[in-house]
């Protein structure tokens, strides 16, 4: 199902114009971050020194849980490099658990929780300008974990800051077996899941915005539609 054909058939189940602390203040955060909204859209930042690798790194929960048939839409705009973000989709615990449920593993924003935790997601990391060879070349990854696969991989069309001419709209497609992501309506991957490969098919789950230090960011816009 293209984006075209999923807009024609979303029913909006979720929204929220990120532009305020009221907007956020159910939301769980994992790790240490700043969260504010100079701009009047949400600005996440690390709090903790990127010296310090994967401890000043974080997810930012929405708590609020999804159906398996989604499309996930926002508007981005990356403030200051480098670092890298993400965006969890379809987080549950590995037996169906609810994400906080008390018998998971506490998480700190430490990434190896997240992918070789008590959790099972599909993530996309996009604007990545973390290492020299992500500077160099810039590409999208969608990953499935439990078990850190990388199941796709597509050019990511967004300049370096400097360059950037925000907002940039961000859409993820979860129907069926199959998982898309645009940028400004341009399709970066599609994955198909065979529910063997790399494990059993997702469901349904929670969604989380995810930095590496020392990237600044900014949100609005967040809207979560249930495709029929």
């Amino acid at each position: 199902m293209t984006l075209k054909e999923a807009a024609e058939k979303a029913v909006l189940i979720y929204e929220n114009p990120l532009v305020c602390e009221e907007d956020v203040k159910d939301f769980i955060l994992e790790g240490k971050a700043a969260i504010t909204f100079p701009q009047g859209r949400m600005r996440l930042e690390n709090k903790l020194a990127s010296e310090e690798g994967q401890k000043a790194n974080y997810v930012l929960w929405c708590p609020q849980d999804f159906p398996s048939d989604v499309l996930i839409t926002w508007d981005f705009y990356p403030v200051r490099e480098p670092g890298l973000c993400m965006m969890f989709f379809a987080a549950k615990g590995k037996g169906g658990e609810d994400l906080f449920d008390s018998s998971l593993q506490k998480r700190t924003g430490e990434y190896v929780q997240y992918h070789h935790g008590d959790i099972n997601a599909f993530h996309i990391s996009y604007f990545r300008r973390k290492e020299p060879d992500e500077r160099a070349f810039h590409t999208c990854n969608l990953r499935k974990s439990y078990g850190f696969y990388l199941t796709a991989q597509g050019g990511d069309p967004i300049p370096d800051v400097a360059d950037a001419k925000p907002p940039y709209h961000i859409a993820v497609l979860k129907k069926g077996n199959e998982v898309r992501f645009y940028i400004d309506e341009l399709e970066i991957f599609c994955f198909v899941d065979d529910g063997e490969t790399y494990g059993s098919l997702l469901g349904g789950g929670k969604i989380g915005f995810r930095q590496l230090a020392p990237f600044i960011g900014e949100y609005e816009n967040l809207k979560v539609y249930e495709v029929k």
